[in-house]
């Protein structure tokens, strides 16, 4: 065993083919070596016809032909031998989902290096997959439509796994195996999707953490109390503070939930800049971007993706928030608005124990042609709006909240009776002021308490 271990990968590897160890090459190298110590391989030089040794072992017409056959067919003027091995050459990414044979003997390359990676799965049509990882190649990782099978892959899954170079003929490198889904081992039985589980109305408050004097998460968990599963509406006029005020509201969820949610935010059509500034300002999100240098193709695949992601998570028992910026342009890149619902509607709390929830934050522009298009097409479906007026931002609030317009359904599951019938004295304080008076008006009452329970118990 001592002697198995001070082995390269390819001479043990050459030693598993000759022992007749099926499919070797999947195998990690602990378990490679426990293999050949218990077939006594360690130094033998029996030979075997193991499934992936790739020796000569296999059926004639079926692999390589050996030298001496391919040299007796020239000397023969035997023209057949040489189609052969034409049509036996790998053809692109077409081999890719087959377990290939490489040839071993004193010909055959050292076996490459294996890297980990962690990335999302986009299941095709046709049943194959591509890994889209960070620092990964652009064309993505190829995963076969058996390991699909195997481990029930779905688009969305984040998986993590060794990965082998590309091979001649081949398009991309390729996943070996699949060792984590969703952060955890492979199971037999997954948990039912997304659409066919039970969503219930919201009704876990989700604080947002911010100092006293943080007048934007304590203006919106007083005029809007955020809940998981929750579907949110942002309508932001053009030059509302509409970046600051979302960045804001990322970083506060982020402090007031810490490791118990993960927070996703998806920028469609963004400029590259701001996608750079929101990287370096708000750490510890993911930011997906599908920015404006992309053909609109590309940002609705990337959407898609993020969102079957985050279904994916929900499925598995996490609580997701993702922030959607904007629904208009993502309703641009479909060239149809109502392709926006599917995104806005993936919010809910879910029944099912061991299932978590999606709550969606979504911007919506209004003020310019088209725009109220894609309002239409969400309009009613949401659990809270929140609008952001341009003349609030020109007049000096931060942040521009129209107090009055703020809205939420169904507070009396998040908030205890004592707690709604406060905010209704707030609301109706407020109401019948024009808009910055009442912006004024509100930040002066978060400036003179320590936080939002203090100023409800003075209301």
């Amino acid at each position: 065993m001592s002697d198995l271990k001070s082995k390269s990968l390819a001479e043990l590897h050459e030693l598993a083919g000759k022992a007749g160890i099926e499919k070797f090459r999947l195998l990690r190298r602990d378990d490679l070596i426990e293999k050949l110590g218990d077939s006594g391989s360690a130094g033998s030089g029996s030979s075997g016809s193991g499934d992936d040794s790739g020796s000569d072992s296999r059926p004639e017409g079926n692999g390589r032909r050996r030298r001496g056959d391919r040299d007796r067919g020239r000397r023969g003027g035997d023209r057949q031998g040489r189609g052969d091995r034409e049509r036996r050459e790998p053809k692109a990414q077409g081999r890719e989902g087959k377990d290939s044979k490489e040839s071993a003997g004193p010909e055959a390359e050292a076996e490459p290096e294996l890297t980990e990676i962690t990335g999302v799965l986009d299941v095709l049509p046709r049943g194959s997959g591509i890994i889209k990882a960070e620092g990964g190649p652009s064309a993505g990782i190829y995963v076969s439509p058996a390991q699909i099978r195997r481990c029930e892959l779905r688009s969305g899954d984040e998986v993590s796994g060794p990965v082998r170079p590309a091979r001649r003929g081949e398009r991309r490198p390729s996943l070996v195996r699949v060792e984590k889904v969703n952060g955890e081992p492979p199971v037999d039985d997954r948990a039912p999707r997304f659409e066919s589980l039970t969503p219930i109305t919201p009704h876990r408050h989700m604080s947002l953490s911010g100092d006293a004097d943080d007048i934007l998460a304590r203006s919106v968990d007083l005029l809007a109390p955020l809940a998981f599963g929750q579907r949110v509406l942002v309508e932001a006029q053009p030059r509302s503070g509409r970046t600051s005020f979302l960045r804001s509201l990322a970083k506060a969820i982020a402090r007031g939930a810490g490791d118990e949610v993960e927070t996703i935010v998806l920028l469609i059509d963004e400029r590259p800049e701001e996608v750079t500034a929101w990287t370096r300002e708000v750490p510890g999100v993911e930011i997906a971007a599908a920015p404006a240098d992309l053909g609109a193709h590309e940002q609705v695949r990337t959407a898609e993706r993020i969102l079957a992601k985050v279904k994916r998570q929900a499925e598995a028992g996490n609580d997701v928030v993702i922030i959607v910026d904007s629904l208009t342009r993502l309703g641009t890149a479909y060239g149809d608005p109502g392709a926006v619902k599917p995104f806005f509607g993936a919010g809910r709390e879910l029944e099912e124990e061991g299932t978590g929830s999606v709550t969606v934050i979504a911007t919506a522009l209004w003020g310019s042609p088209g725009d109220q298009d894609v309002m239409d097409a969400v309009h009613t479906t949401e659990n809270s709006t929140i609008r952001l007026d341009a003349s609030l931002a020109a007049a000096g609030v931060v942040p521009s909240l129209d107090v009055t317009s703020c809205a939420v359904s169904g507070q009396e599951a998040v908030l205890d009776e004592a707690e709604v019938d406060a905010v209704r004295r707030l609301r109706a304080e407020l109401k019948d002021m024009e808009p910055v008076p009442a912006a004024n008006r509100l930040a002066e009452l978060i400036k003179s308490s320590a936080n939002n329970e203090e100023l409800l118990k003075q209301l």
